[in-house]
C-alpha cells in the first residue's frame, strides 16, 4: 500500500513539472506575440492598488473610497443644473494641482471659462475640443488616451454626440440606435486603450424619460447601454435643495451623489455636499458633515460646538467661523483624515442641515 501511494505521488509531481513547463513556454509564446505584460499572475503585478483622483468633494472620495479612479471610464448623469459639469470641472482643476494633463470635449458648446477659472482649473493649459459630430468627438477622445500623454478626459455631454448622419439628413429622417451603435462602437475601441494608457475618462450624461411605463423608474440615460457596461463608476448626482440666506436669496444648492456602480469600491454609498454658485463646491462645508458624522463636531439644536465649545449657532455662522479660524479648520481637518483612515461612513441621513440655511428645490441654480 505505501509504495502504491509513493508512486501516485511521484506520477502528481511529474504531471504537475510538466504543467509548469507548458505554462512556461505559452507565457513566453504569448509575449514574443503580443509583447511583454501581455499576459502576467495578478500577484506579480507591480501596482495593485488603484490609484484615484480627488473628486473636489471630500463627503464624495469618501463614498468613493477614496476618490474617481485612474485609468477607468466614469459616467456623471442627472437632471438638468444638478451639478454635472461643476462636479467634472472640480476633477479637472485637482488633476492639475498634481501636474497632470486634462481636456474637455465641449460637445455641447456650452464651456464657460469664467466659471471653470473660478473653481481652480488653469484654463490656460486646459485642452479644449468642440467637435462638429459625434464621431469627430470620439475619435478626439481615441486619440487623446492612446497618446498615453493625457490624465483626464472630460466629454461633456453624451447627449451632444450627435452621429454625423444625423446631422447631414433631414429634420424628419428615422434613424433609429444611431448614437446606441456610434457609442458602442467607440467604446470597444477607447476602453482597450484606456487600460494601456492610463487615462481616465469621464462621460456626462443627460436624463429621458422612457414612454408608457407605469410602474417602475422611467428615467434613462442616452447613449444606449454600453456606456453603463464600459464604466467602473457611475454617479447620479441630484439637486435636493436650494440654499438660502434670510433676505439675501439663493446662493447655491445642496447637491447629493449616489454611487449606482462602483467596481474598484462598495456602490451604493450616498454623499452630500453644498455647490456654492460662482464658487463651485464647499470645501469647508464638506468638513463640516464629515467632522459631525465622525462625533468631532456635535451639534445640539441650532449650535455646534467643538472640544466642548460652541463654534457657531446655525451651519451658515459655523462655516463662517472655520473660514475666519484656519487653525480650527486644520485641526478638525486632521482629526477627520484620522477617523477616515479608521473607516468611518458617511450616511446622506446624517449630512443633514439647519431649516433655517436650506429651502425647497427651485429651478433656478447653476451647473
Amino acid at each position: 500500500m505505501a509504495s502504491r501511494a509513493n508512486t501516485t505521488n511521484t506520477a502528481n509531481t511529474t504531471g504537475n513539472s510538466d504543467k509548469e513547463k507548458a505554462l512556461g513556454l505559452v507565457l513566453k509564446q504569448i509575449e514574443r506575440n503580443f509583447g511583454k505584460g501581455a499576459i502576467m499572475r495578478l500577484g506579480d503585478a507591480t501596482q495593485m492598488k488603484v490609484e484615484t483622483i480627488p473628486s473636489g468633494a471630500l463627503t464624495l472620495d469618501v463614498a468613493l473610497g477614496g476618490g474617481l479612479p485612474k485609468g477607468r471610464i466614469i459616467e456623471i448623469y442627472g437632471p438638468e443644473s444638478s451639478g454635472k459639469t461643476t462636479l467634472a470641472l472640480h476633477a479637472i482643476a485637482e488633476t492639475q494641482k498634481t501636474g497632470g494633463v486634462a481636456a474637455f470635449v465641449d460637445a455641447e458648446h456650452a464651456l464657460d471659462p469664467t466659471y471653470a477659472a473660478a473653481l481652480g482649473v488653469d484654463i490656460e493649459n486646459l485642452l479644449v475640443a468642440q467637435p462638429d459630430n459625434g464621431e469627430s468627438g470620439l475619435e478626439i477622445v481615441d486619440q487623446l488616451v492612446r497618446s498615453a500623454a493625457v490624465d483626464l478626459v472630460v466629454v461633456d455631454s453624451v447627449a451632444a454626440l450627435t452621429p454625423k448622419a444625423e446631422i447631414e439628413g433631414e429634420m424628419g429622417d428615422n434613424q433609429v440606435g444611431l448614437q446606441a451603435r456610434l457609442m458602442s462602437k467607440a467604446l470597444r475601441k477607447i476602453a482597450g486603450n484606456i487600460g494601456k494608457s492610463g487615462a481616465t475618462v469621464i462621460f456626462l450624461n443627460q436624463l429621458r424619460q422612457k414612454i408608457g411605463i407605469s410602474y417602475g423608474n422611467p428615467e434613462v440615460t442616452t447613449g444606449g447601454n454600453a456606456l453603463k457596461f464600459y464604466c467602473s463608476v457611475r454617479l447620479d448626482i441630484r439637486r435636493v435643495q436650494t440654499l438660502k440666506k434670510g433676505n439675501e436669496g439663493m446662493y447655491g444648492i445642496r447637491a447629493k451623489v449616489k454611487v449606482a456602480k462602483n467596481k474598484v469600491a462598495p456602490p451604493f454609498r450616498v454623499a452630500e455636499f453644498d455647490i456654492i454658485f460662482g464658487k463651485g463646491i464647499s470645501n469647508i462645508g464638506c468638513l463640516l458633515d464629515l467632522a459631525e458624522d465622525a462625533d468631532i463636531v456635535s451639534r445640539k439644536g441650532a449650535w455646534y460646538s467643538y472640544n466642548g465649545d460652541n463654534i457657531g449657532q446655525g451651519r451658515d455662522n459655523t462655516l463662517n467661523y472655520l473660514l475666519e479660524k484656519p487653525e480650527v479648520a486644520d485641526e478638525i481637518e486632521k482629526l477627520v483624515k484620522e477617523k477616515l483612515s479608521e473607516g468611518i461612513t458617511v450616511s446622506a441621513n446624517s449630512l443633514s442641515a439647519d431649516s433655517s440655511d436650506y429651502d425647497e428645490d427651485s429651478d433656478d441654480s447653476e451647473e
